[in-house]
């Protein structure tokens, strides 16, 4: 219990900080700062929350997860300050969120196991959706946000679409889709229409993402990882073409590619 009072002190001296940065005699861009303005720096901690968890070292999450609350106690703070809502309330609406979607926890409720209790917890979510905002043509798929980067969101619908049966039972069908897909890419190039091109790579790539789901695979983190691959090797090109004394617009591509199959070998026997 002692723990839990510590905690409750710790937050609100955070609040009573931002309270006191954003007041009279505070910090001049802090006082400037919107909900809107914040939008950047909100994605941006996010983000490097992410790359934190990603290298696994606790200090480094400790700190991230830090800078990513104080976002979430900035717009408390400013909301707070025109009376539109407050970090109790915020706290408030979570508590209450978290008991009424684990009735499994906190009232007498079974579920057979992690799938069926992830499937209540979407259907909760849409019900609560579509009770604050009553719409005929709501969808289950409209709480994924847009903003979300597309490979991403795709997982997401894909994934949200399949706990209510709309799916295939293996990846096997889905390798068939992709390959359609492919050939129909093939043709819209061949046609030379730029709309069915884009029209049909989008459908290609929105096959792709659907593959990695049925293999377990995140599609936005496969990318990174491969962007991250390519921008490691083309920087080794780029060191040995150096040591030679040449720069990219003086090598020709067969010997960029030369080095590129070096670069990859080197990995391999890493």
């Amino acid at each position: 219990m002692k723990k839990e009072s510590q905690i409750g002190e710790s937050f609100g001296e955070l609040i009573a900080i931002m309270a006191r940065l954003r007041g009279e005699g505070g910090c001049p861009w802090d006082r400037e700062q919107t909900h809107e303005s914040l939008k950047s720096f909100l994605l941006e901690e996010t983000y490097e929350l992410l790359e934190a968890i990603e290298r696994g070292e606790s200090g480094e999450m400790e700190e991230e997860l830090g800078d990513l609350l104080q976002q979430i106690v900035f717009h408390c703070q400013i909301a707070s300050e025109v009376g539109r809502f407050t970090a109790e309330g915020v706290l408030s609406r979570l508590k209450e969120k978290l008991i009424r979607r684990h009735p499994h926890v906190f009232s007498d409720k079974v579920f057979a196991d992690s799938a069926a209790v992830l499937r209540h917890w979407v259907e909760t979510k849409a019900k609560e959706s579509q009770a604050k905002k009553p719409d005929p043509s709501h969808s289950s798929l409209g709480g994924v946000p847009r903003t979300m980067p597309a490979l991403a969101r795709a997982q997401k619908v894909t994934e949200r679409a399949s706990y209510f049966g709309f799916d295939w039972k293996a990846p096997e069908p889905v390798w068939r889709k992709v390959e359609e897909e492919w050939n129909e890419l093939k043709e819209a190039v061949a046609s030379g229409s730029r709309e069915r091109m884009t029209e049909e790579m989008g459908d290609l790539l929105f096959s792709l993402v659907n593959l990695s789901r049925h293999l377990d695979l995140q599609a936005e983190e496969t990318l990174a990882r491969s962007v991250d691959r390519f921008v490691k090797r083309f920087n080794y090109i780029e060191s040995k073409l150096r040591e030679k004394g040449k720069t990219l617009a003086e090598s020709s591509l067969e010997e960029m590619d030369a080095l590129w199959d070096e670069a990859k070998k080197a990995e391999r026997g890493n």
